[in-house]
């Protein structure tokens, strides 16, 4: 679809807000970005600025400085909302605190706009349903940094209407991100209940001595991880039988049934059960060196997102 670019509310310049705002504003569209933080509006522009360039090396952003002048910064939420198409909330992750935002949003932003939220874990429903405009009201959740990762989880309320999700998807297809679809509201939506699923039997094999922390992330990055950066589990399965998934299912289902019964324990994640994972995370860097390497994977995803963007994807019947 061709969605023209407008102009994006995103409130809250954090990591997120700033990763939104480079979506954005990569796509030509106009950002306000807002916070009632002056230091960290007048920080969010040497950070943004620095991401660009990055992105730029990777082939994936021509102009910076056509995309930072893109963004203006706000710190009134009159301001922002004034006559914007999109929004974008990124606040604290706090049930109460989004409520009271949204019902602010509501009443500034126009009646025809998108009101989404970069919530983790909080379901639409529980921030909107007392608001005149809830219709117009969803989860848009991304990965962090979603302007190097592009999937985001689309999760309406039981009452967002049909167009304001297709007119999210759309405008998420249009920033060149890769939206899906939570059908059903539920706790953790799809990634993160995924990647918690993989966390915990990470935990529990580590505690169970099993494995060694080190060992189990070369599993991931060395094995998984490089099949399902290109081609998710279902697909991955379809191609690991010579009939396809039913003939896996019915070759190794015995096999994972047995695996699921002995995953009933929960791991520990608390104190000293964890010193074996925090030593080997610790023995790769300190904690002051953590914001050093987030650059570094930053700079590796931008070169694996820019890879994926030149390649071909799934094959077309």
């Amino acid at each position: 679809m061709n969605q023209t670019p407008g102009t994006a509310a995103v409130i809250g310049a954090g990591l997120i807000g700033k990763a939104w705002a480079i979506v954005f504003a990569r796509a030509g569209w106009k950002v306000r970005l807002y916070d009632t933080s002056e230091a960290a509006l007048e920080a969010a522009v040497p950070a943004i600025r620095t991401q660009l360039q990055m992105m730029q090396e990777q082939g994936m952003v021509d102009d910076p400085e056509s995309a930072l002048a893109c963004i203006s910064l706000h710190s009134t939420l009159e301001d922002v909302a004034a006559g914007v198409d999109y929004v974008q909330e990124c606040g604290p992750e706090i049930e109460e605190v989004k409520a009271e935002l949204f019902a602010e949003l509501d009443r500034l932003v126009p009646a025809e706009s998108v009101i989404a939220s970069s919530t983790s874990a909080i379901v639409a429903s529980k921030f909107s349903g007392n608001l005149a405009g809830r219709h117009r009201m969803l989860v848009a959740h991304p990965v962090n940094p979603p302007h190097l990762v592009p999937l985001v989880e689309i999760g309406p309320a039981e009452w967002t209407s049909e167009a304001t999700v297709k007119k999210a998807t759309d405008i998420m297809h249009a920033v060149r991100q890769s939206p899906i679809l939570v059908k059903k509201e539920i706790d953790g939506f799809i990634l993160n209940r995924l990647q918690a699923a993989l966390l915990n039997e990470a935990v529990r094999l580590v505690q169970g001595g099993y494995v060694s922390p080190a060992d189990l992330d070369k599993t991931l990055c060395d094995g998984l991880g490089l099949r399902w950066s290109f081609m998710g589990p279902f697909e991955t399965i379809d191609l690991n039988a010579p009939a396809g998934v039913r003939d896996y299912a019915e070759r190794y289902s015995p096999f994972f049934k047995r695996i699921v019964e002995s995953q009933s324990s929960i791991p520990d994640w608390h104190g000293e059960s964890l010193d074996e994972v925090d030593d080997y995370c610790r023995e790769l860097l300190d904690v002051d060196q953590i914001a050093e390497r987030s650059d570094w994977r930053d700079s590796r995803l931008a070169a694996l997102r820019a890879h994926k963007d030149k390649s071909p994807g799934r094959p077309e019947k």
